[in-house]
C-alpha cells in the first residue's frame, strides 16, 4: 500500500479525467452499484449522511436526490473541489455540501449521522479498522454503515476474465487516457489486496458493527456490505 501522502497525489493527478473514464471502464454499471446502496438505506428523507471518500460526489448526489442532508468528504482537494459543480449543475437546492476530510478522523460530534457510506474508497484508506471504528462514532445507535468496494476476482471463468481486464485491459486505457499509467496499474493491485467478502465482514463485526452483510454484485464484481450501530452504544 502507498503512503497516503502518494494516494492523494495519485488521485489528484487524474481528477480531471476520472469521471468519464470510471463510466468507460464500468461501461456504466457503476451507476447500478451506487443504486444499490441508495435501495439498501431504505427512507432517506431528512436523514443526516456522511458520505467518505467521496471522489467528485456521484454517491452523494443520489442520496441528495431522496432528500437526505448529505456531507460528502475526501482527502484529496482536486477530486472533492469537483462536486459543487456537479451539484450546482443537477440542482443546488438539493441538501448537500462537500469538504476535504479524512476518512479516519471526522470533524463530526458522536451519534450525530444516521447513513455514513464509502463507495470504491476505503481500500485506499491507511487503516481499514480507523475508518470503520469512525463510521461506527459518528453514527446515531441504530443507524447504517454501507460500503461499495471491489472484492478479489473469483477463481472462476468469469473472474479469470476479469483479472485479465483489470490486470491487462484496464490499466493501458486508463493510462493512455489520464496520462497516469502508475494510478491504473494501482487500481488492480489494491483489488488484488483486498479482502474477500466474507473476511471483510468480519473486520465489520470486530469494528462494533452488528446485522453485518453482503451482497456481491454483477457476478462478484463489485460487492455491497452493510451493517447497524448497536441500540444504546
Amino acid at each position: 500500500m502507498p503512503e497516503p501522502t502518494e494516494v492523494r497525489s495519485m488521485f489528484a493527478r487524474i481528477a480531471g479525467t476520472y469521471d468519464g473514464l470510471n463510466k468507460t471502464l464500468s461501461m456504466g454499471i457503476d451507476r447500478r452499484w451506487r443504486r444499490a446502496v441508495i435501495a439498501r438505506a431504505g427512507e432517506l428523507k431528512g436523514k443526516r449522511v456522511v458520505d467518505l471518500c467521496c471522489g467528485t460526489g456521484d454517491l452523494s448526489l443520489l442520496f441528495a436526490e431522496q432528500g437526505a442532508l448529505v456531507i460528502g468528504a475526501d482527502f484529496t482537494h482536486e477530486m472533492v473541489k469537483l462536486a459543487p459543480g456537479k451539484h450546482a449543475a443537477k440542482d443546488p437546492a438539493m441538501p448537500a455540501m462537500f469538504v476535504q476530510g479524512d476518512a479516519q478522523f471526522l470533524p463530526l460530534p458522536d451519534d450525530s449521522m444516521d447513513v455514513a457510506t464509502v463507495a470504491f474508497g476505503i481500500r485506499n484508506v491507511e487503516s481499514t479498522e480507523r475508518c470503520l471504528m469512525e463510521m461506527r462514532r459518528v453514527l446515531r445507535p441504530g443507524g447504517k454503515a454501507m460500503i461499495l468496494e471491489f472484492p478479489p476476482p473469483s477463481r472462476g471463468p468469469a473472474g479469470q476474465a476479469f483479472r485479465l481486464y483489470f490486470n491487462q485491459i484496464l490499466p493501458r486505457i486508463g493510462g493512455l487516457v489520464s496520462g497516469d499509467k502508475e494510478a491504473y496499474r494501482y487500481l488492480p493491485r489494491s483489488v488484488l489486496a483486498w479482502p474477500k467478502p466474507k473476511v471483510f465482514a468480519e473486520k465489520m463485526r470486530t469494528a462494533g458493527f452488528e446485522d453485518v452483510g453482503f451482497k456481491p454484485m454483477t457476478a462478484g464484481i463489485a460487492c455491497l456490505h452493510w451493517g447497524t450501530k448497536p441500540l444504546g452504544r
